[in-house]
């Protein structure tokens, strides 16, 4: 962030410091996943002290997206299932969109906002398994993340992205270049600003932070969220502000061995159905 001016780095760190906290179990489950040696029983007990979290993450394992042989009804049954890095994961994302703004001034539409970000997450998760060489879930939290800048814009410098909202169509140009002419900076500084308020991995940070940059393709995560990113908008899953679909830079389609279009038809239409349908049922998982 070094390129920045003294007052507009300020101004983002205020307007970071000003989002919404996570509740204070999320924070808690953060906090001792840092800890290597803290046992499963002792997260599984933290989330399940908090009623309204555990019944949104057993909402989310029991929908038709994860086709479990049997309900799930605790947990700690979930954990057996599935993984305590994945319940830990699922957690995280459903306190990211418990802190989305209903509305704003800057009239961005978080609605389809939220259905591109949890498309591009499951598509990361998706390219992830396919490709290896990180984490599926881990990828997940990152493509759900990956545009949380907007928020911060939309909420606390509402007049000039709006105006970077129009410019994008307009000019027909990516919303981040859009950005940078209207605000000085993008969405991919601020929110990796706010992945280091939260405290979160540096890997994910980075990918947060390079989801339109050739050094996306420095880590398997951040390649994957890159494609993603861009599959979900080519797919219109959603909408997060422009529709301009950027080609796979070489360091990121390396890691692929083809294009984008190519990577498209490997996951198939089925399967991209079936991720747009995931992201319908977690988009619901905050309603009353």
């Amino acid at each position: 962030m070094s390129d920045l001016s003294e007052d507009l780095n300020k101004k983002l760190g205020e307007a970071v410091e000003r989002m919404p906290a996570f509740p204070k179990s999320v924070q808690k489950i953060l906090e001792l996943t840092r800890d290597l040696n803290c046992s499963p029983k002792v997260l599984v007990q933290v989330i399940e002290n908090d009623p309204v979290i555990t019944m949104k993450i057993l909402r989310v394992l029991n929908s038709a997206y994860y086709r479990l042989p049997s309900k799930i009804t605790s947990i700690n049954h979930s954990v057996v299932f599935l993984g305590l890095n994945t319940v830990k994961n699922i957690a995280l994302s459903i306190a990211a969109i418990g802190i989305l703004p209903k509305k704003n001034a800057a009239g961005f539409d978080v609605g389809q906002y939220l259905l591109h970000s949890l498309s591009t997450a499951a598509i990361a998760k998706h390219l992830s398994i396919k490709i290896g060489g990180a984490d599926p879930m881990d990828c997940y939290v990152a493509g759900l993340l990956h545009d949380f800048g907007k928020i911060v814009f939309a909420q606390f410098m509402p007049e000039q992205f709006k105006i970077a909202l129009e410019k994008s169509p307009e000019l027909n140009i990516a919303l981040f270049t859009a950005e940078q002419a209207a605000i000085g900076t993008d969405h991919t500084v601020v929110g990796s600003m706010l992945a280091e308020k939260w405290q979160f991995p540096k890997l994910l940070i980075d990918s947060i932070r390079n989801h339109h940059s050739e050094k996306a393709g420095a880590t398997v995560m951040g390649a994957c969220v890159f494609a993603a990113n861009q599959i979900s908008k080519k797919s219109g899953f959603g909408f997060a502000g422009d529709a301009c679909v950027e080609n796979l830079p070489p360091a990121v389609a390396k890691h692929f061995g083809c294009s984008l279009d190519v990577l498209i038809d490997s996951i198939g239409e089925e399967e991209l159905s079936k991720i747009l349908e995931h992201a319908r049922q977690f988009a619901q998982v905050d309603a009353s």
